[in-house]
């Protein structure tokens, strides 16, 4: 590591850009009043959140739009949630309370009455004041009931809509654009991108206190095109909905594209959902139910209708999809595009060449299903089933490790969930089934032991043959298939500003997985020590362990299985020198090894500067970060600030450094302004990028624009 350190202690003649930066930042601090601002997220709650989405992108190599699991964060940070009126599933919109802590809420207001001040909530079991801190941003206490009535006049009248519109590109020229004579490109039809390098985003949304809601988004990637030849309707992806909650025993219907969660995700949950985190005792999936799809993840997602009714301590839930999706044909007759059979399902959402062209939206998909649920106050209990039909059937490619993958063109689902509390446990669970008599199951337990003390603890086993082609339990892969595994999580408060959280996972995998040609097994650790200085100032000490297996490098007729070790070590420290002021420093070890081969390291550090000062019209980001790696394995992920409902989590990896600066404007009550330029700078490359994606060079930017109209 005495290179790395070396070479980065002679940055000091490259740090122009970033004082100059400042000095913007300074001289906007004498920019004109603002009557009123929208409410912002402390240190706590930014950095709980961003952990959640780091481990997301962790495991993850595709670009993702989590807005889907933030939605209800969003909305109460803007329409605070009454708590005296607020029901179990509106506590779960906030992700930082447990079914045990929501109980408790409810509890204490059917025993005392209305609440008449947050401060209340210190007086409840298992809500400590860390976590009160929490909420504080998302709740409010009023006596008045609201009452929203859904007559047409006072909906209009009093909904809210919110058009956004993005605009984004890299600046430097990638080989997919480069000009190649029409001679070319019929000799090579996949050797260039069919449109502009522009990404452009709109997101319509009507808003009538969650009750009445509509909306319409377009997509556009980079490389695709937008009313051109390849794409002659505009945008490559749109999705809309419709959503009418709290019909009398009507509780929820929807109609476009929505999700549809249940349990904890073993049989049904088409979303995102949060994983492994430093959070480490909430690992108990919050269903949901049916809500409208918000997100541009263009195949996680159902197309159609559904409705939940209640009745009494009984839910009962029904929904219809149907959609064409992304695949790997083969064609029988290739003048009308008749579908033989498919290899694969594609989930990029990239159609910026011929061939990824040809596989969009050839499969049609159809599924059919419904949950039933009975409740009281302690027991939950619910069933799951829906039937899934391909219009042609899917067939894999033979290989020995997708022996047990789904083939076919239909395939039923169906499962038991529970949630039981007891005392200060909260016990839960799931078991399903698919078609071909593959099993899957997990059981966990939540326990508040003391103020001090938390506990998790989590079995799962995923059968090899088990199929389904939407569920999204815990688990190490992705897939909850072909994975046994036991998960323990604690947070320990050892002091009034001493937290200690950390957890042990241990997994296994009977059969061969992708790139692992034998049974293998792993583990991960995590222990994290949070330090709270004081309320504006907040260090934490992480360390990560993860060992798994690979195919080994060396070619032999007996496979061989190399074990991989990833450690990282993470010094973080958020403070706020002044009230409106907030800096970040964080340094990020990381070493990685294969078998005998001796460890490689890369590093990361970075320093940020969030200005949000109040009464101001505007907020500023801004990050400078050097970093060093080896290789591509020891690539180290940090989330950045970006503009709403965009998410930047990209990944360092060689030697360089990169910079953002991010402005939003609030040009009035109606208006909002965001202009985001980062840029990327390799010390060691020529080159940037593979593919259609190479930059001739060594260096990126990234610009982006967003415009947020209220009205």
């Amino acid at each position: 590591m005495n290179r790395k350190w070396s070479y980065h202690c002679k940055l000091s003649g490259n740090m122009q850009p970033s004082i100059l930066l400042l000095l913007l930042m300074l001289t906007l601090l004498t920019a004109g009043r603002l009557d009123a601002q929208q409410p912002q997220l402390d240190l706590k709650q930014r950095e709980t959140i961003i952990s959640r989405i780091e481990n997301i992108a962790e495991r993850s190599e595709r670009e993702l739009d989590y807005s889907d699991l933030l939605d209800g964060l969003y909305f109460y940070l803007e329409h605070p949630l009454n708590i005296n009126y607020a029901r179990f599933d509106d506590f779960k919109q906030l992700l930082f309370l447990s079914d045990f802590q929501i109980n408790k809420i409810i509890e204490y207001r059917n025993t005392y009455g209305d609440f008449l001040s947050v401060n209340e909530l210190q007086a409840i079991e298992g809500l400590d004041p860390e976590t009160i801190n929490l909420l504080l941003p998302f709740i409010t206490v009023s006596s008045s009931k609201p009452s929203y009535s859904l007559k047409p006049k006072n909906i209009f009248k009093y909904g809210r809509n919110n058009l956004f519109i993005r605009w984004g590109r890299v600046l430097q020229e990638q080989k997919g654009y480069q000009h190649l004579p029409d001679s070319l490109k019929g000799i090579k039809p996949n050797s260039f991108y069919l449109g502009t390098p522009d990404k452009l985003y709109f997101r319509y949304g009507f808003n009538y206190n969650n009750r009445v809601r509509f909306g319409l988004l377009g997509d556009k990637d980079p490389g695709e095109g937008f009313f051109n030849s390849s794409q002659p309707n505009g945008f490559d992806f749109y999705s809309a909905y419709g959503w009418i909650a709290d019909l009398g025993v009507v509780k929820k219907i929807v109609v476009g594209d929505f999700h549809a969660e249940f349990g904890q995700g073993l049989t049904l949950w088409t979303g995102l959902a949060f994983g492994k985190s430093p959070d480490a005792v909430n690992i108990k999936r919050n269903a949901r139910g049916i809500r409208p799809n918000t997100s541009v993840n263009e195949n996680l997602f159902l197309r159609g209708g559904a409705a939940t009714i209640e009745l009494g301590k009984f839910e009962f839930t029904g929904f219809y999809s149907h959609k064409k999706i992304d695949a790997n044909a083969v064609l029988v007759d290739t003048s009308d595009r008749q579908i033989d059979f498919v290899t694969s399902l594609q989930q990029s959402g990239y159609h910026r060449i011929n061939s990824e062209l040809a596989n969009k939206n050839v499969l049609g998909e159809t599924l059919l299903g419904g949950h039933v649920e009975y409740r009281n106050n302690f027991l939950r209990i619910g069933a799951t089933g829906f039937q899934t039909n391909f219009a042609a059937p899917l067939e894999n490619d033979g290989q020995q490790y997708k022996q047990f993958y789904f083939s076919g063109k239909e395939n039923l689902n169906y499962g038991l969930d529970a949630t039981l509390l007891v005392g200060k446990f909260n016990f839960f669970g799931e078991f399903s089934m698919s078609q071909n008599g593959g099993t899957a199951y997990l059981a966990g337990m939540q326990a508040a032991l003391s103020p001090r003390v938390y506990l998790s603890l989590l079995y799962r086993n995923y059968g090899t043959d088990f199929q389904n082609l939407y569920g999204m339990a815990f688990g190490e892969s992705g897939h909850n298939r072909n994975e046994t595994g036991f998960y323990s999580g604690i947070l320990l408060r050892l002091h009034k500003r001493w937290t200690f959280t950390g957890y042990a996972d241990l997994f296994a995998f009977p059969w061969l997985k992708y790139r692992v040609d034998a049974p293998s097994k792993g583990h991960e650790y995590l222990a994290q020590l949070n330090y709270q200085v004081q309320r504006d100032v907040e260090a934490y000490l992480r360390f990560r362990s993860e060992r798994k297996s690979i195919n080994a490098a060396d070619e032999t007729v007996v496979p061989k299985i190399d074990e991989t070790l990833r450690q990282s070590f993470r010094l973080h420290v958020s403070y706020a020198v002044l009230q409106f002021i907030i800096l970040k420093n964080r340094l990020e070890i990381m070493r990685f090894k294969v078998g005998d081969h001796p460890f490689d390291y890369g590093f990361l550090l970075y320093q940020d500067v969030l200005i949000r000062p109040p009464q101001k019209p505007f907020d500023v980001s801004f990050r400078y970060a050097v970093f060093d790696t080896d290789t591509y394995d020891e690539r180290i992920y940090a989330y950045e600030n970006d503009v709403l409902y965009a998410f930047s989590i990209p990944a360092y990896y060689y030697r360089g450094s990169r910079f953002y600066v991010m402005l939003k404007y609030k040009v009035s009550r109606w208006l909002d302004l965001w202009l985001r330029i980062a840029n990327t700078r390799y010390d060691n490359r020529r080159t940037i990028g593979s593919g259609l994606d190479e930059i001739d060079g060594n260096n990126r930017t990234d610009v982006k624009i967003q415009a947020r109209l209220k009205f």
